[in-house]
């Protein structure tokens, strides 16, 4: 589907598409060209986007999902990679997930839980990525543990491995880099959440959005994202098959 004029006005206004990068997410984010500039699938899908529009690319990047969220009617991008939300879905809209992230909790070994419930208690600190999706989703349904806000993925991590916290709330990739490389860790295998990464945009934007929407789908049946996470080396740890 080849994009019309109103969608090349609604994505890029000012002839150039501005996209928003989030930099903490490192399964999206996974690397940098020779300029400098971030690579990952993050970057490839808003490159790839405004080369189907015909127009020069601009990443505008963001140390947090938040700082990208916050900024959707400050005319600061035109499209933003971030992941769904429903609290985000309020100022934006989000096309259908490029990727999915389980989230999951790690705990030490000596602690007794089973199951996701078993983690909502007041006596429980959870550590967490500020303002991720997680974040959210943890904010919205978690009543009693109390949950400990970290500036970044890293520091969340660091948190739970000082015993400032007794639950890490993450991505499950980097939890099972953690396991590799501690012991007396323990996973609760069935996610709590599902992140799913997505290209959202300024609500008010009707044949934009439905222009995004079959641009992914379509490379996820093409298998192009396949091979773009084959390619920066995530693919597995997202759950991507091998050729």
């Amino acid at each position: 589907m080849n994009p019309s004029d109103i969608v090349k006005q609604q994505l890029a206004p000012t002839g150039v598409l501005r996209a928003g990068i989030n930099l903490s997410n490192f399964l999206l984010v996974s690397g940098q060209l020779g300029d400098g500039s971030p690579d990952g699938i993050s970057p490839d899908i808003a490159r790839y986007i405004a080369a189907r529009l015909d127009v020069p690319c601009k990443l505008v990047t963001f140390d947090r999902p938040g700082q990208l969220a916050d900024a959707v009617n400050q005319n600061i991008w035109d499209i933003g990679n971030i992941a769904f939300e429903a609290e985000r879905a309020q100022t934006i809209d989000f096309s259908n997930p490029y990727a999915l992230i389980e989230a999951n909790f790690l705990f030490r070994q000596d602690e007794n839980f089973t199951s996701n419930d078993d983690v909502d208690h007041d006596a429980v600190r959870i550590a967490v990525s500020e303002r991720s999706a997680y974040d959210l989703w943890l904010t919205d349904n978690f009543k009693q543990a109390q949950i400990v806000r970290a500036p970044s993925i890293k520091a969340a991590h660091q948190m739970f491995f000082e015993n400032e916290v007794n639950v890490l709330a993450s991505l499950k990739p980097k939890l099972l880099e953690d396991m590799e490389s501690h012991k007396g860790l323990r996973l609760i295998e069935t996610p709590f959440t599902a992140v799913k990464q997505s290209v959202g945009i300024a609500k008010g934007k009707p044949e934009a959005a439905a222009f995004l929407n079959a641009l992914i789908v379509d490379l996820a049946r093409n298998g192009w994202i396949a091979a773009q996470l084959r390619r920066h080396g995530v693919a597995k740890k997202l759950g991507v098959p091998a050729i």
